[in-house]
């Protein structure tokens, strides 16, 4: 998987939207797109539209990856 972000000392503040991170294959294809906001975290596999994907609460996200070992 290719996720790329080329920051330095940044500071992103999320508005309304969130932050969206496009995920591609190691060829290079994209897979889908994690979109990040204040509350939710959405995932659209493939070229699904922006409220379509699998969302979850943040805090639901943060108890899920705590209780990983």
């Amino acid at each position: 998987m290719q996720v790329k972000l080329d920051m330095d000392d940044v500071t992103i503040s999320l508005g309304n939207k969130g932050v969206t991170l496009k995920i591609a294959d190691n060829e290079g294809k994209h897979v889908g797109s994690l979109r990040i906001g204040q509350a939710t975290v959405e995932w659209r596999h493939g070229r699904i539209r922006e409220g379509n994907g699998k969302t979850i609460k943040m805090a639901e996200l943060i108890e899920m990856l705590d209780a990983l070992e």
